[in-house]
């Protein structure tokens, strides 16, 4: 079965997991993982005939020929285990690098997410930035951290510092710090662009006023990144709240930099004082 190969019980695992998490109100989220050649050979045998290709309005050389793993417009993740063929399916880009076409699932009229151009531009950029690496696009609808567009500048030093400073372990999950795109209408190419210009130095974006937008090589490394940054918000919520709005003692710069000394990673100098 279909659902029995690695790289899809995967992806199926995290809309799961992500559920869970409360981050995926009816249909809200997508997900995205760019195959492996091993992997689409080990599906082709449980391909469709190909369908009609639906261009993106988006184009990337580097993404010509490949196979996406998607979520389905409209659908609601927490569907997705119980009824993957009909919420998630594989799709092939074209040779020109600007249209899809759907290989298996999305049944009955279904289509990829409506961000899949923002996700395939990031795609480019991560795949581009990371020499091929970076395969999982994931976003979420992360109360906490959308809490968060409400009441700070929306500035990447001022989003980074915050959430660096409120657990021990950012500055090593995401040491390059994160980027925020001001909020934009979902699912067309200007937010893809948009994001995609800031996916080229970060690995996570916020979305103001609607959710986190994060990258890495495979499914436990991306759902691990999200989850580290909403719990961080979560923390950093918490506290300004209690506080009556104010922070009175923090983890400092210093301790910052003793952080990514001790586990050797490079914190990104620009968001330090």
């Amino acid at each position: 079965m279909m659902t029995e190969i690695p790289a899809v019980r995967g992806f199926v695992r995290m809309c799961t997991d992500g559920w869970e998490q409360g981050w995926h109100e009816r249909n809200g989220g997508n997900l995205t993982y760019r195959m492996k050649p091993e992997e689409v050979e080990q599906c082709r045998p449980f391909f469709t005939a190909p369908r009609e290709w639906n261009s993106m309005g988006v184009q990337a050389d580097n993404l010509k020929g490949e196979y996406f793993i998607t979520t389905g417009s409209g659908k609601f993740l927490r569907n997705v285990q119980d009824d993957p063929e009909h919420n998630i399916g594989i799709v092939e880009i074209n040779d020109a690098g600007d249209s899809w076409r759907i290989v298996w699932g999305l049944e009955n009229g279904a289509r990829p997410t409506s961000e899949f151009p923002s996700h395939f531009m990031n795609h480019s950029v991560r795949k581009a930035a990371t020499n091929g690496a970076y395969r999982v696009i994931y976003h979420a609808h992360t109360p906490n951290l959308i809490a968060m567009t409400y009441i700070m500048p929306l500035t990447a030093r001022d989003f980074t510092r915050a959430l660096w400073q409120s657990a021990t372990e950012c500055p090593v999950v995401f040491p390059g710090g994160v980027g925020v795109v001001p909020w934009m209408v979902p699912g067309g190419a200007d937010i893809a662009m948009a994001t995609s210009e800031l996916m080229k130095k970060y690995d996570a974006a916020v979305w103001a006023h609607h959710g986190l937008f994060v990258s890495g090589p495979d499914y436990d490394i991306t759902f691990g990144l999200m989850h580290t940054i909403e719990k961080a918000a979560q923390i950093y919520m918490l506290a300004i709240t209690a506080g009556g709005g104010k922070i009175r003692q923090t983890i400092t710069d210093d301790n910052l930099r003793a952080i990514a000394k001790e586990f050797g990673v490079e914190l990104n100098e620009e968001f330090l004082n």
